[in-house]
């Protein structure tokens, strides 16, 4: 059986997980957790890495049955489910109940927070208080924020409390004002200072490190200076994993698609062409018919 899990084998027939405190029977029930050290077997065997963003319990349970390894509850809410311009408005009491539906939802994903822009920056403590929060309120399995050296004390305190985080350099969304707008990072002599941030972030204990909008060549360098996996939002795909937001996969964001997106479904169209076809039955007398009445 390769690392990560097969989401198709039970954790009965695969030596499952037991719950050591008892209540064990549902998770023997199921398909095996993915949990951290799937992320490093992969990287050590070859084995791509997938994630996608999910705000809610319906995309969780189909992404999760659909053998997605992890699930990023995202500060992209702010512009996929809240309705901002961009992640800085969105607050940690905003993603709470995302992720509490996301956790709630799978068996076999691994399920990450983001920490949103003000939750961490002013220092360790804050950060381990941010990060404790989501473990207890929302069950997720681990928290991800963003920023190399600047934030390895932070991701270094997170840690030695027991609790996994992710790394994010790169472009940094919640940065984004100070980078200058939408920017490819890492180009030219820039690639010595995201290999010293994903280094950073990986002596700070991080299992995972997220890199976002850099030269594939770049991308493909970090890769090779870390022993931690490396996942790609449109850095190529010399990296250990990839991540996407689930709207722009699946064609449900208007306006601009990022270049790196593939989209494999057009989503938008078909709840448009659903919802007008309503219409079309309710204005017409066609719908509710006979069947879907009560006796």
């Amino acid at each position: 059986m390769p690392e990560l899990p097969d989401p198709s084998a039970d954790a009965s027939s695969a030596g499952g997980e037991q719950n050591p405190y008892g209540g064990g029977a549902a998770r023997a029930a199921g398909p095996r957790r993915v949990r951290t050290r799937h992320f490093q077997n992969a990287k050590e065997q070859g084995i791509p890495i997938t994630g996608l963003t999910s705000y809610d319990q319906l995309t969780a349970k189909i992404f999760d049955e659909a053998g997605i390894d992890f699930l990023l509850v995202g500060d992209s809410a702010g512009n996929n489910v809240l309705g901002y311009d961009t992640t800085l408005p969105v607050t940690v009491d905003e993603l709470m109940p995302l992720t509490r539906a996301v956790a709630k939802a799978v068996t076999r994903a691994f399920v990450v927070a983001d920490m949103p822009f003000g939750s961490y920056e002013s220092g360790p403590q804050e950060a381990l208080h941010t990060a404790v929060r989501f473990m207890k309120e929302s069950g997720a399995h681990a928290v991800k924020l963003e920023g190399g050296e600047r934030s390895a004390p932070q991701i270094e305190r997170i840690v030695q409390s027991g609790i996994p985080v992710m790394g994010h350099v790169g472009y940094t969304p919640q940065s984004e004002h100070g980078l200058g707008g939408h920017i490819i990072q890492g180009r030219g002599d820039a690639v010595d200072q995201l290999v010293a941030d994903a280094l950073a972030v990986q002596e700070a204990g991080a299992f995972a490190v997220v890199l976002e909008m850099v030269p594939a060549d770049a991308a493909k360098r970090v890769t090779e200076s870390l022993a931690i996996p490396t996942i790609s939002v449109g850095a190529g795909p010399h990296t250990d994993g990839q991540l996407l937001v689930w709207t722009d996969w699946a064609g449900l964001t208007t306006g601009r698609i990022p270049r790196f997106v593939r989209q494999y479904a057009n989503l938008a169209q078909t709840l448009g062409d659903a919802a007008r076809a309503w219409r079309a039955d309710v204005e017409a007398g066609e719908y509710p018919g006979p069947e879907h009445s009560y006796e």
